[in-house]
């Protein structure tokens, strides 16, 4: 039985693309997706979009507990936290302790999927079920279970801590971790976006921390719920009742704001050595909030500088006409807080002043020029063309839902966002990019180069 059930979620899952397709297919034409919006009782603001074709259901938890919350001398407690949720449920309520392994077992005897991570700025819980009655009861029990009462095991915690070790050390290795690394303390500076986990961190961290960490941040109150499947708005419900049940005896502790990033006073050049075949090049610097009103100009800008891969300028200029990189990329990271506008790209050690300097101007005629309006057309054009695509399956759907209810976006985001896109002119992208950026005021970042 167990295995009959996995393989039918297996299908069920290669299915997905077609069959949502199809179910779909008139509402991605229009580009609207009804989405049901409501709070519930504990505060918790929950977004459901009804899928019947599928018989599966997937659900996502957002919360304020990513790595943005972490205590700068503890960096990587969010993430740890996260990876400690699998590892055991306590006994409660005369239901025996579960280990990781049966906790594994069980969620493998289910067909379904329970994860966790933590990002910048959120920490996050999925469940993926089959929404046949019995399964889905079991499914919700057992992740609300797990979120009720998670064990928080110090021997697990120190086999895995010897893990996270190794896998540091073995990432400090290579020159894009190192890249990686500097760019982000240039950048952030003293913001928690800028906080790398470290040996250090890692060794400080113990599971009292993580059952702290958890309790504060997993709140019921501020907990954002979406919902995308074969389930009508009654069955939503009670499944938001269980889960955030689950999280009301964690209370609902006020959070310390978080700082602003300040801007960058001055132009960042570090040139770090490494014996590679390739030098790593970053540039970039604080970019914008994802809630910026010139989010798409932005967007559709970027698409058109190094986020269009072959197409793109950068490309065009370091690659094409120079052969100076295989490929070269921008793009930015928004988040709660304004994440980084970042263009990155490898070359040779021996090349690489030269790379740099053709990206850097690039990028500063961008900003004092624009795009053309040729370059624009075909900008929106492949963008509108592909927009389906972004929520072609339950899991991009839901990702979608998902950032609408993080960010606060109106729930007829998706129905808008090709007329968005299509509206966006050239002195739209020329004026947001030149309020944006600063080209003489960025961090650049070379790992491996050589005179």
């Amino acid at each position: 039985m167990p295995n009959t059930i996995v393989l039918s979620l297996l299908r069920c899952s290669r299915q997905t693309l077609g069959a949502l397709g199809l179910a779909l297919g008139p509402m991605l034409a229009q580009a609207a997706i009804p989405i049901q919006h409501w709070t519930h009782a504990s505060g918790a603001r929950v977004y459901l979009v009804q899928s019947p074709t599928i018989p599966m259901l997937d659900v996502q938890i957002d919360l304020d507990g990513g790595t943005r919350r972490d205590p700068a001398d503890k960096a990587g407690l969010a993430s740890t936290t996260a990876s400690m949720l699998s590892a055991g449920v306590a006994a409660r309520d005369g239901q025996p302790a579960l280990d990781e392994n049966a906790l594994s077992g069980a969620w493998v005897d289910l067909g379904a999927q329970m994860g966790t991570s933590a990002s910048s700025d959120r920490f996050s819980v999925s469940l993926r079920t089959l929404t046949e009655p019995e399964l889905l009861e079991k499914s919700v029990a057992l992740a609300a279970r797990q979120l009720l009462s998670p064990d928080w095991t110090a021997s697990v915690w120190q086999r895995d801590r010897l893990r996270w070790l190794a896998s540091l050390k073995e990432a400090e290795t290579r020159p894009g971790t190192l890249a990686g690394r500097a760019f982000s303390q240039a950048v952030y500076g003293d913001h928690p976006y800028g906080r790398e986990t470290t040996a250090a961190t890692l060794n400080a961290i113990t599971v009292d921390d993580m059952r702290a960490f958890y309790q504060r941040h997993m709140a019921a109150c501020r907990a954002q719920v979406s919902l995308v499947g074969a389930i009508d708005r009654a069955t939503a419900e009670r499944i938001v009742d269980r889960f955030m049940a689950a999280l009301a005896p964690n209370g609902c502790e006020p959070l310390a704001a978080v700082p602003d990033i300040a801007p960058l006073a001055k132009a960042v050049d570090m040139r770090l050595p490494f014996d590679a075949a390739q030098a790593q090049v970053l540039i970039g610097q604080p970019g914008h909030r994802r809630n910026d009103p010139d989010f798409f100009p932005l967007f559709v800008g970027n698409y058109i500088l190094g986020g269009g891969g072959f197409v793109s300028r950068l490309t065009t200029e370091v690659r094409e006409k120079r052969g100076l990189s295989y490929s070269a990329y921008s793009y930015f990271a928004p988040g709660l807080h304004a994440g980084a506008f970042q263009l990155g790209l490898t070359t040779r050690p021996d090349q690489a002043a030269q790379a740099v300097s053709v990206a850097q101007d690039v990028v500063r005629r961008f900003v004092a020029e624009g795009p053309t309006e040729a370059e624009l057309k075909a900008a929106k054009d492949f963008l509108i063309n592909g927009f389906a695509l972004r929520f072609d399956s339950n899991r991009k759907l839901l990702d979608n839902v998902a950032n609408i209810a993080w960010n606060g976006l109106p729930l007829d985001y998706l129905e808008t966002w090709t007329g968005k896109v299509q509206a966006v002119s050239t002195a739209d992208v020329r004026r947001a990019f030149a309020r944006v950026l600063q080209p003489e005021r960025m961090v650049t970042v070379v790992v491996g180069s050589k005179p």
